[in-house]
């Protein structure tokens, strides 16, 4: 079988005219591309996403996030913007991809839909238009998030299968974890992907976390013969939901921001300096980091 990520570029249809773009990034080169995945819904993808998207970018590299779920999209409403379909005029050519962007200093944000009609009876094919956006702009930043649908619908395990890197978010939820090793199944059987990241969110104890990673990685190891890269746990919160979105950005709550930066400073190790040159974020979380143990 074809490579998946060679099949995937060779579908695209936008030439990679660069002569545009003169922002200044740290890692010259094509962008490290990670989807955020998981076989559930309502695992906190989107958060997750968003806070990695926002310090990354705030320690001085060139972030951009995608919202995938192209029609029931939240990145936005997190961050307090304004519904727009700014998506399927950029579908339907109407407005370019540079007029479609949220920009917060080096943040760059591609919102979806919410509920557009004309989107849910396009014909076109949403994952591959996304990918051709992909492979336009992949050398314009030093990394692209993907806020991936949840599930194994097409277009999720083809954005899965395109990115570099895939952090799987799991919940203490049965059911999230059986449907992320559902997940992981199809990408290694159909795609060929033998390496992935674990993420587990929503976490109320250490043993808890403990069995959860045991777990999924034997199992995944046992009978998939892939690899699980686990990044670490982000403990559940027991404030209201509501407020949730406010804390998620607040460094004054120092126990979850320390959890991102253990996630960040874990990925940065396994694999982001080793081949991207990512040394800066190393050194810009190493001194928070030293502050907090590990959950695992």
């Amino acid at each position: 079988m074809k490579n998946a990520q060679e099949w995937l570029l060779s579908q695209n249809s936008y030439n990679q005219d660069q002569s545009s773009y003169d922002d200044v990034r740290l890692n010259q080169g094509k962008a490290v591309t990670i989807s955020i995945a998981s076989g559930k819904g309502g695992v906190g993808k989107t958060s997750i996403s968003l806070k990695l998207s926002k310090m990354l970018s705030e320690q001085g590299y060139k972030v951009l996030l995608i919202d995938c779920d192209t029609n029931l999209s939240n990145t936005a409403l997190k961050l307090g913007l304004p519904i727009n379909n700014n998506f399927e005029k950029l579908m339907k050519s109407e407005i370019t991809f540079e007029e479609c962007l949220h920009r917060d200093g080096k943040f760059n944000l591609l919102s979806a839909c919410n509920g557009s009609t004309e989107l849910f009876e396009s014909s076109k094919d949403h994952e591959k238009f996304l990918i051709d956006i992909l492979v336009k702009v992949e050398n314009k930043y030093d990394y692209i998030f993907l806020d991936s649908p949840a599930g194994l619908a097409r277009e999720t395990l083809t954005l899965n299968a395109y990115s570099d890197h895939r952090f799987i978010v799991v919940t203490p939820d049965k059911s999230s974890i059986t449907d992320s090793y559902s997940l992981l199944k199809i990408l290694n059987m159909n795609y060929g992907i033998t390496e992935n990241h674990l993420i587990v969110n929503k976490i109320s104890n250490r043993n808890q976390y403990k069995r959860i990673v045991k777990t999924l990685s034997e199992t995944v190891e046992n009978f998939l013969a892939c690899r699980l890269q686990v990044l670490g746990g982000i403990q559940l919160e027991s404030g209201e939901v509501d407020l949730f979105d406010g804390l998620l950005f607040d460094e004054a709550n120092i126990s979850l921001h320390k959890s991102f930066i253990n996630l960040l400073g874990r990925f940065s190790e396994q694999g982001v300096c080793e081949h991207y040159n990512a040394r800066k974020l190393l050194a810009g979380t190493s001194q928070l980091r030293q502050e907090v143990q590990p959950i695992c």
